[in-house]
């Protein structure tokens, strides 16, 4: 049994790393791709308010799948359904390129990828539930990390890659080629990574009697517990970074007039910075508790958007709000997801995730919304552009979910207490020990840059064990 769950671990490191080139480009190419089937700016944030909720809204019904069928199948069926939807995205584009229905292509474009979403996050809270049983708990944080790591930095390559590659076929005048030929590539990465998945253990789970909630209970007994107030606060903390969010993006391609390439570098420093730190953080997270680990991310993510106001500069921007939202993203979002596991019993693991997706959800779609009326209704005069706004109000936004929601929740775990913050945090003070703790976090199983021809190697051996 134990070597069974093992080899699934390894396995499930690999089918990530063929499904993060699927992830990395289809999630940071959507968008500059909708701008090149000229969607207005208030229909960009129509898009990311729709999918944000409606991904959500269609895992409310995977516990009741997972009473009639094991999550495995559940998994590779819908994932094997969602890849075919990257088909007539791709038409899309050929159909722009030919002057075919261009008035319809952005909504069917919202369409088309709302249904994608959908159908993906299916997915999200049944594997959940299915790698809870699998990583021993007193060790997830170290394990998360170190796949996050590996995932990462594939799909950072994927997008590096693409950016150029998309530079490459706009000054041949045939970008919309570049990402159909980028969206194929995708799908072939996903389809791999499932032929992958289905060759990895899964464990005997059955659901118990009377485990089943509704999200209205769920709903209505928030306020009184302690997850349902973490719940509360993730779902506040989307909505408030959701205001922002998608106009990123715009900003850089419309306003700052950023090529693909130098769009999709800034864009990827995050990553860069966040691979860095995630063994800390996991490792932290296990040793003093996810809640601190969210309480003092939380405290600098609102800064990211404030410090996007200061200046168009390229490397301010890689070196600046890309570095602190680099580092403190990738600490929420692992402690976010190991919170979960902590808090919830095994059943109830997937039908927990996912309402708790579904208020992140809420939070997607008003906050969407908000920044979608922002654009479209509100002029400023003090500022460059309407985008800047959009940051400002985001950034106090999100100050106020952290201030207001943060202390309603505690951890829930025994841990130990931080006897300094600085002893955890000493290899920044020292540059020789900041440089071997750099390549020890980052490349320990991704090695992706450290001695390029040998590092390689064992990234595909990790890959193809």
């Amino acid at each position: 049994m134990v070597d069974k769950k093992q080899k699934a671990l390894v396995i499930s490191k690999r089918e990530g790393a063929f499904a993060a080139v699927n992830s990395g480009i289809v999630q940071n190419f959507i968008i500059p791709f909708a701008l090149v089937l000229q969607t207005t700016n208030f229909l960009i944030g129509i898009l990311s308010s729709f999918i944000g909720l409606i991904g959500p809204i269609a895992q409310i019904s995977n516990s009741r799948l997972m009473e009639r069928y094991t999550r495995k199948k559940i998994i590779l069926v819908s994932a094997l359904i969602q890849i075919f939807i990257l088909i007539p995205i791709i038409v899309l584009g050929i159909l722009f390129y030919f002057d075919i229905f261009v008035g319809a292509l952005p909504i069917l474009l919202i369409l088309f990828y709302s249904l994608y979403v959908a159908i993906g996050a299916v997915n999200a809270p049944i594997w959940f539930s299915w790698m809870g049983d699998l990583v021993p708990e007193k060790y997830r944080g170290d394990y998360f990390s170190k796949r996050n790591r590996l995932i990462g930095t594939i799909a950072m390559v994927s997008i590096l890659i693409g950016g150029f590659f998309l530079d490459f076929f706009k000054t041949q005048g045939l970008a919309l080629f570049g990402f159909a030929i980028l969206f194929f590539i995708a799908f072939i990465a996903r389809f791999i990574s499932i032929i992958i998945l289905s060759k990895q253990y899964h464990p005997n789970f059955k659901l118990k009697k009377g485990y089943y909630f509704s999200f209205y209970d769920f709903i209505k007994y928030s306020p009184k517990n302690n997850f349902g107030r973490f719940a509360i606060f993730v779902g506040a903390m989307y909505l408030a970074i959701a205001i922002a969010s998608p106009f990123f993006t715009v900003h850089m391609l419309k306003e700052l007039e950023y090529s693909y390439a130098l769009f999709t570098i800034v864009n990827l420093s995050a990553s860069v910075f966040s691979l860095m730190t995630l063994s800390f953080w996991g490792k932290f997270a296990d040793k003093y508790g996810n809640h601190l680990v969210l309480k003092i991310c939380s405290f600098f993510i609102p800064l990211v958007p404030l410090l996007w106001m200061l200046s168009p500069n390229p490397f301010y921007l890689i070196f600046v709000p890309s570095l602190i939202s680099g580092i403190f993203w990738g600490g929420f979002n692992l402690s976010v997801l190991n919170f979960i596991y902590d808090s919830t019993k095994p059943e109830h693991r997937a039908l927990c995730n996912a309402y708790t997706n579904v208020l992140r959800g809420f939070g997607v779609f008003f906050g969407g919304l908000i920044g979608a009326g922002i654009v479209k209704f509100v002029q400023v005069d003090f500022l460059p552009n309407i985008f800047l706004f959009i940051f400002l109000v985001s950034g106090i936004a999100r100050y106020l979910v952290v201030f207001i929601f943060m202390p309603s929740f505690k951890e829930v775990r025994a841990t130990k207490r931080p006897p300094i913050l600085i002893r955890e945090l000493k290899h920044i003070g020292n540059v020789e020990h900041g440089v071997h703790h750099f390549r020890d976090s980052l490349f320990q199983d991704s090695y992706l840059f450290y001695g390029p021809a040998k590092h390689v190697r064992k990234t595909m051996d990790m890959i193809f064990p």
